[in-house]
């Protein structure tokens, strides 16, 4: 098994977000009512990414199993699930607030950017399996039917393998999201007297 912690996660250029999120994890505590709100997406997220990271065999094959049948970036739509949850979880105002900056930083910046460079990465390596592979299937929003592709392209992932789950490193993301959300649920005096 892979080492679940990623040191590159704690770079410093992340040293902001973690002042903030300690910041108002320390100074106001959740209600149970937010906590109900954002678990199903969490966990909804959390699922999303599993299935993904289990199928997922990167630079080898191109996956088009499981989720990618459905949406090619099942990861990223299982985090911004997982990201509104957590805003979700802080409740009021700051709900609002968080998701106000996550959804057009996450649509505006970071998606398109990395939409680009993965795809300009898969079609020098696939060619026109993946170029026929992109427009049949969207890329966050899932199609109501799974994508089999022809018969000449090869599926890479064809059945969901642990091996592949831990490989891509997806222990070191449900560490977090249990972590995160045990601390919401016992800042938010969920359970206790």
């Amino acid at each position: 098994m892979r080492n679940p912690i990623r040191l590159k996660n704690l770079n410093i250029r992340f040293l902001p977000l973690y002042v903030i999120g300690v910041s108002i994890f320390l100074l106001r505590p959740p209600s149970r009512e937010a906590l109900a709100l954002g678990l199903p997406l969490v966990a909804l997220g959390a699922l999303l990414r599993g299935w993904g990271a289990g199928h997922l065999v990167k630079n080898d094959v191109l996956t088009t199993t499981g989720p990618y049948a459905y949406l090619r970036h099942p990861l990223y739509a299982g985090t911004i699930l997982i990201g509104t949850g957590f805003a979700l979880a802080l409740g009021d105002w700051l709900s609002l607030l968080a998701v106000l900056a996550l959804w057009p930083w996450f649509a505006l910046d970071y998606f398109p950017r990395k939409e680009r460079s993965e795809a300009e990465r898969l079609e020098s390596l696939y060619g026109g399996d993946f170029v026929h592979y992109r427009r049949a299937v969207p890329a966050l929003w899932p199609r109501w039917r799974a994508w089999r592709g022809s018969k000449d392209e090869k599926a890479g992932g064809r059945d969901w393998a642990l091996e592949r789950y831990s490989g891509n490193n997806e222990l070191g993301t449900l560490l977090a999201v249990v972590v995160g959300w045990a601390g919401l649920w016992l800042r938010a005096g969920v359970g206790g007297s």
